[in-house]
C-alpha cells in the first residue's frame, strides 16, 4: 500500500511539474515593427584616420522613430563604428518610445538586411532580449522588426 501511495504522489508531482513547465514555455514571442527615419534628425559622419571610408570612422544619429503607419512614436539614436569599409559597422542604438526603451548592439551590414541582438530595455521593456531585423527601404528609412523573446 505504501508503494502505491508513493507512486501516486510521484505521478502527481511529475504531472504538476510538467504542466508548470509547459505553461511557462507556452508564452509567445512578441513582434512589432518600427521605421527608423534617416531623412530627418541628426545623421553625422565622423571621419577619423585616413580620409574617406576607413576603419574607425563613426556615424552618430538621433532620428525620428515611426510606427508602421509612419506616425511618430519616439526616437532612434545611437552610433556605428566602421569595421570593414563599405561592408560592415559595429553599432549600438536605443529605440525610445513612450512606454520605455529598447537597446540593440551588433554588426550591421552596409546593404541588405541585418540581424542585431536586443540587449536590454527600460520601462515596459525591462529585461528585453531578442533580435531586431533591420532592412533599408531605399528612401533613407529602415524597417526594423523587433522580436522580443518570452
Amino acid at each position: 500500500m505504501r508503494n502505491v501511495l508513493l507512486m501516486a504522489a510521484v505521478a502527481v508531482l511529475a504531472a504538476t511539474l510538467l504542466l508548470n513547465f509547459s505553461s511557462a514555455h507556452a508564452k509567445q514571442d512578441t513582434t512589432f515593427v518600427t521605421i527608423a527615419d534617416a531623412r530627418s534628425g541628426i545623421a553625422t559622419p565622423v571621419d577619423l584616420g585616413a580620409p574617406g571610408d576607413s576603419p574607425g570612422d563613426m556615424f552618430v544619429f538621433d532620428q525620428p522613430l515611426l510606427n508602421e503607419a509612419r506616425q511618430p512614436i519616439g526616437s532612434n539614436s545611437g552610433y556605428c563604428i566602421r569595421t570593414l569599409p563599405g561592408q560592415f559597422s559595429e553599432c549600438q542604438w536605443t529605440l525610445t518610445m513612450a512606454n520605455g526603451t529598447i537597446t540593440v548592439a551588433g554588426r550591421e551590414a552596409e546593404t541588405g538586411t541585418s540581424l542585431i541582438p536586443i540587449i536590454g530595455g527600460t520601462g515596459a521593456y525591462v529585461g528585453a532580449r531578442g533580435v531586431l531585423t533591420t532592412t533599408p527601404n531605399g528612401d533613407r528609412t529602415f524597417t526594423q522588426v523587433l522580436t522580443l523573446f518570452r
